[in-house]
């Protein structure tokens, strides 16, 4: 079993990851978590903060000499912009004499859209900001290097994983699933929004400017494609081992997500089943894939009654914009119960690129973890001499 906890603050001194159930053996690229995390901090829309940190996991236990050693593993990623903060995130019950950065007032004005209001109610706070600081989308950066360990797990099962932007705003890709993996493999580094169409891509950015002028946030969707996943990760049998409500459950964890679609999504609700249910048919040509059928068609999304089925895993994150505006909505101060523009924190106009980075590592904990479940074993080695002798023997099925 794959697990993982995160600890921290949006401001305070680190957030800290907890990841266990890695199998030993596993050579850990620590540039490649370190690629992750850059781009999580990347595309158009995002604010100040990004600027400042430069974000890189630290390895406290669980890997020696660049190789997982079976035990937990514990990742440390500092906040650079600890200094300015200490004054308002200090832990100790005095201020310390050495504490730097401003003494910031509390925070009584919650936030509609945020974590806000119903965080202090849940947990009976003065200051809002002991809910915001740990509500904040700042922890995903600790799901980000939690997912780039599970992504290099799965890759010594073959499998890879891509994301793309499909809409910001009203702006939207005409069909997402007409785009391929390669297509979305293909798609520039440095692409502002990571859209695979570059021409849709420059009205996403007009999306976003306006709402920078107009003071206003951007919401939109992303897909998130698995190549190459194995046959056979997750179960029927049970409600929670079905692989599709697992990774809706992950999808939704990531702050502002609203809702998750699988393959074609919400629209299978609007057409006759014979528009949706992907035929299966002969190979032609025959082909070395493990399953050895052809389908034309991947409305389901790689899934079937929970369980994959050898096509490309799809999976779509719908995210509300965010709430923090520059010209704030109406709320309450909490102090005082009169009506009172709603609290402002440094925040972006758009974060739906950085939001399908998150989405990437949640599909690929899911995977790995599901994999583990499939093929599970104390030795990286073990898993993919298991993984190897199922796809032999499953292909061996589809022979003629």
């Amino acid at each position: 079993m794959l697990r993982f906890l995160t600890a921290g603050e949006s401001h305070g001194k680190a957030l800290v990851a907890i990841l266990e159930g890695v199998p030993s053996g596993l050579l850990i690229d620590f540039d490649a978590i370190t690629f992750e995390l850059r781009r999580r901090q990347g595309g158009y829309g995002r604010g100040r903060r990004m600027a400042i940190e430069s974000d890189r996991a630290e390895a406290l236990s669980g890997i020696r000499h660049g190789l997982t050693t079976g035990a937990p593993i514990a990742l440390q990623i500092p906040n650079k912009d600890w200094e300015n903060w200490q004054k308002t995130m200090y832990s100790e019950h005095e201020q310390p004499a050495d504490a730097t950065g401003a003494d910031r007032p509390t925070v009584t004005r919650p936030r509609p859209g945020h974590a806000d209001l119903a965080g202090v109610v849940k947990y009976g706070h003065d200051d809002i900001r002991n809910v915001l600081e740990r509500a904040s989308a700042r922890e995903t950066a600790a799901r980000v290097a939690v997912g780039a360990i599970a992504r290099q797990l799965l890759r010594r099962l073959g499998t890879d994983i891509v994301s793309h932007v499909v809409s910001i705003g009203s702006v939207a890709v005409a069909d997402p699933l007409a785009l391929t993996y390669d297509d979305v493999r293909a798609i520039q580094p440095d692409a502002p929004l990571h859209c695979a169409d570059a021409a849709v891509e420059q009205r996403m950015i007009a999306e976003i400017d306006a709402a920078r002028d107009a003071g206003d946030t951007m919401g939109g969707s992303f897909e998130v494609i698995a190549h190459e996943v194995p046959a056979g990760l997750g179960s029927y049998v049970q409600w929670d081992r079905k692989l599709d409500g697992r990774l809706a459950q992950a999808m939704m964890s990531i702050p502002a997500i609203k809702a998750v679609g699988i393959g074609r999504g919400p629209a299978v609700a609007s057409l006759p089943g014979s528009r949706i249910h992907d035929e299966i048919l002969p190979p032609s040509p025959p082909s070395g894939r493990t399953v050895g059928v052809r389908r034309p068609t991947n409305n389901a999304g790689g899934l079937e009654g929970g369980v994959t089925n050898g096509e490309d895993l799809r999976v779509t994150g719908y995210m509300k914009p965010i709430a923090t505006l520059m010209k704030p909505l109406r709320s309450v101060d909490l102090t005082t119960m009169l009506e009172s523009p709603a609290a402002v924190e440094r925040s972006d106009v758009c974060a739906v690129p950085a939001a399908a980075v998150v989405g990437e590592a949640m599909v690929a904990i899911v995977l790995a973890d599901a994999a583990m479940e499939k093929f599970g074993a104390d030795s990286v080695d073990e898993i993919v001499a298991n993984w190897q002798a199922f796809s032999a023997r499953t292909s061996a099925r589809f022979k003629l």
